[in-house]
């Protein structure tokens, strides 16, 4: 409706994880560059941050960066028992028929570790959302993949992401031998302002846009209605560019995103920081 308008060939905000559409703030950045080092050393991993700061993308965009010898094994639900947890993971590790004991996948598992290892190829098992894993019997699963080691290193990687509660409920001691494994840590914080700007030119730049659709002002008030959580952005955006097709403005100004406040759910603060788990 409104592409052919602003001259763009696609939608510049879409909610899908599209690497293409990955702006690297400094934070995002920083993020992507740990977690290719975790993936290369091998590495438990632990990513966090709030609802749609852009934690999926940045997966797929690691998977994008790292390039052969790598085998990425997603977990997108991670609500499961422990052999439900395996039993994904040894299908996502090519085993076409997972057996249904726990001691036969096991075996299953060390084998096609070792089989990868022979070939050059190293699993990553990302777990996506993994502050709803329901307890403590599937996180020990985790802490027990790292237990596929050689003499120089673990035969696999693992990260995991979630949302920060993830970090409040690894605080717990039960968690303690887990956290003891995790070699890198990063908490994803939303955008500054000017990030923002960089944020709304970038996306729209590769839907094949030109920068400067948004006033000055319209990205202050973006900004603040959105705490610089790029989700909530995406939202809010999105419906800036309808509203402005539907007026015939070829410039988003702040009166129009102040407008739409009133009709969407997009406010929201966050705030971000590297800790310990």
């Amino acid at each position: 409706m409104y592409k052919g308008f602003y001259g763009l060939r696609e939608k510049p905000f879409s909610k899908t994880p599209d690497p293409r559409f990955l702006y690297l703030s400094g934070g995002h950045e920083e993020a992507l560059a740990r977690l290719q080092y975790a993936v290369e050393e091998r590495e438990l991993a632990l990513l966090t941050g709030g609802i749609g700061s852009g934690k999926t993308t940045l997966s797929r965009a690691l998977m994008d960066s790292m390039g052969d010898g790598y085998r990425f094994c997603f977990m997108f639900n991670p609500i499961l028992t422990p052999v439900e947890f395996l039993r994904i993971l040894a299908w996502n590790m090519g085993v076409e028929a997972p057996p249904a004991a726990k001691d036969d996948l096991l075996r299953e598992l060390t084998g096609r570790m070792y089989r990868f290892h022979a070939d050059g190829i190293v699993p990553v098992v990302v777990v996506d959302e993994a502050q709803m894993i329901p307890g403590r019997d599937v996180f020990d699963e985790i802490r027990l993949l790292t237990n596929y080691q050689l003499d120089d290193g673990n035969l696999l990687a693992v990260i995991l992401m979630g949302q920060p509660e993830l970090r409040q409920k690894l605080a717990d001691p039960l968690y303690e031998p887990l956290c003891q494994r995790i070699g890198i840590h990063y908490h994803l914080g939303p955008l500054s302002l000017e990030e923002t700007l960089e944020y709304l030119d970038f996306r729209l730049g590769v839907a094949g846009g030109a920068p400067g659709l948004f006033s000055p002002d319209a990205v202050m008030k973006i900004h603040e209605l959105t705490g610089g959580v790029p989700r909530r952005i995406n939202s809010l955006a999105t419906a800036a560019l309808l509203e402005g097709f539907a007026r015939d403005v070829t410039l988003i100004e702040g009166d129009m995103i102040e407008d739409l406040s009133e009709e969407l759910d997009v406010h929201g603060t966050g705030s971000g920081h590297d800790e310990p788990c």
